[in-house]
C-alpha cells in the first residue's frame, strides 16, 4: 500500500499528464479545423448543428462551454459566412434557434472526414482496448470530480 505522499504525488503526477495528453490531441484536431478557415468555437457549434439539428442559441453555449455572449459573436460570424442561420421559434419568440445552410450541411459533410481522420490520428497512440480502458476511466474520473464539486 502506498503511503499519503505518494498519493498525493500521483494525483499531480495524473492532473499534470492528463493536461498534457489533452493540450497535444486538441492541438492536432485545432490544426486540422484551422485548416478549414474555421477557429476551434466555430467548429464546435457548427458540428453541433450538423449531429443534433437546429438548437436553441442559449442551449448551444451550455453544450460546447462557452459563453453566451461568445455565442452570438460566433454565431455572427458563422451567420456572415452563410453557414447557418437564425430562426425565431414559431411557440416562443424570444427563442432564436441557429440552423445550418445548406451551404453549412455540405461544408461539413465535406471537412468532417478529415476531422474523424485528425481525431484517429491524434489518440492513435493507444491501441483498440487502450482506448476503451481510457473511456472508461476518464468517465470514472470525471463523475467522481463532478460530484465533489456538486458537494
Amino acid at each position: 500500500m502506498s503511503d499519503p505522499q505518494q498519493q498525493r504525488d500521483d494525483s499531480l503526477q495524473l492532473m499534470v499528464v492528463l493536461a498534457r495528453a489533452y493540450n497535444w490531441v486538441t492541438a492536432n484536431t485545432n490544426k486540422e479545423i484551422r485548416g478549414h478557415g474555421l477557429n476551434p468555437t466555430e467548429f464546435g457549434v457548427l458540428e453541433l448543428l450538423y449531429h443534433k439539428g437546429p438548437q436553441p442559441l442559449q442551449q448551444i453555449g451550455e453544450k460546447i462551454l462557452i459563453s453566451s455572449g461568445n455565442i452570438t459573436y460566433v454565431v455572427d460570424k458563422l451567420e456572415k459566412k452563410q453557414l447557418l442561420v437564425r430562426k425565431p421559434c414559431a411557440e416562443d419568440r424570444r427563442v432564436i434557434y441557429a440552423e445550418l445552410t445548406e451551404k453549412g450541411e455540405q461544408f461539413l459533410a465535406a471537412i468532417f472526414p478529415s476531422h474523424r481522420e485528425a481525431i484517429e490520428q491524434a489518440v492513435s497512440g493507444l491501441n483498440q482496448e487502450e482506448k476503451q480502458q481510457a473511456i472508461e476511466l476518464l468517465k470514472k474520473l470525471g463523475r467522481s470530480a463532478q460530484e465533489r464539486f456538486q458537494l
